[in-house]
């Protein structure tokens, strides 16, 4: 090979080389830029205090968009723009393009973590349950429930809560989807489910604003793993995961990430021990 040859072949390589180099990795590389530009980030949550709360003047809060909205902010886009979502619609919502994540205490399973992107870890959390006082029938675990052949449990559709007591035995009859928190306390109060179960941050929330001393809280339930949300983005959007995972992380390191979050309630340091990897991982 002549060493003009060997020019021409190697300037070709480099020639190719910034070709590929121009095109993103992923085919929604750009989606970053993308948000940039359109100014905002399209959150789903749910409406479910510390996790999440929407004002009466429509002013979205809680622990998880916080830390969207804090992230996004230093990636460059301006702000999140939140809608209010079922659990089981989430997914469905991201995977169409109607959001461009989700942040709403939808914790890590197998199963989830197969349909989304996840970020690393953000908000941990275990199980509670909502009984009259003195807990009447005596639930402690949702096998509890499924052994009484006459309780009922309320959960959000599509939640964690909803998945553990199917999977404990109780029948889908005695499940009963309630929407949000206050329908919840209020079916309870009025003697139409026997039990009302959220994550224990948000079951505490509710209990502090009823101000209902006929109210108990059976934490943690019995039985039922601690678990870890993350942002979820869809899949083809692992560049922009990735992107929101390096500012997380800075986040976590330099203390912000404590003071955004522990005024809720959270822990910190229960989200900085563990992994997507893991709780991807972890048994059902």
């Amino acid at each position: 090979m002549t060493l003009k040859h060997f020019m021409r072949m190697a300037a070709g390589v480099t020639a190719l080389m910034s070709v590929l180099a121009a095109v993103p990795a992923n085919a929604d590389d750009a989606k970053l830029d993308e948000l940039k530009a359109q100014g905002f980030a399209r959150i789903a949550i749910a409406n479910e205090p510390p996790f999440t709360a929407v004002g009466a003047d429509g002013k979205v809060s809680g622990a998880a968009p916080d830390v969207a909205r804090e992230v996004f902010k230093r990636l460059g886009v301006a702000d999140v723009v939140a809608s209010i979502s079922e659990y089981g619609a989430m997914i469905p919502g991201l995977q169409a393009g109607r959001h461009d994540a989700v942040t709403a205490g939808l914790f890590m399973k197998p199963e989830r973590c197969a349909a989304v992107a996840y970020s690393e870890p953000v908000l941990c959390d275990a199980e509670a349950m909502l009984v009259k006082k003195g807990n009447p029938k005596g639930f402690q675990s949702y096998a509890d429930i499924a052994k009484d052949q006459s309780a009922t449990i309320g959960a959000p559709g599509g939640g964690t809560e909803e998945k553990l007591a199917l999977e404990a035995g109780v029948p889908r009859e005695r499940v009963i989807v309630v929407p949000d928190g206050q329908s919840g306390l209020k079916m309870l109060q009025d003697g139409r489910i026997d039990v009302y179960s959220l994550p224990v941050l948000s079951i505490n929330d509710l209990v502090k604003k009823a101000n209902d001393p006929n109210l108990e809280v059976v934490a943690p339930v019995q039985g039922a793993p601690v678990y870890c949300d993350g942002a979820a983005f869809k899949k083809g959007n692992e560049a922009l995961r990735d992107a929101f995972d390096v500012e997380l992380a800075k986040l976590k390191e330099s203390g912000e990430f404590a003071k955004l979050i522990e005024p809720y309630g959270f822990s910190a340091a229960a989200a900085m021990s563990t992994t997507r990897e893991k709780l991807c991982a972890a048994a059902n």
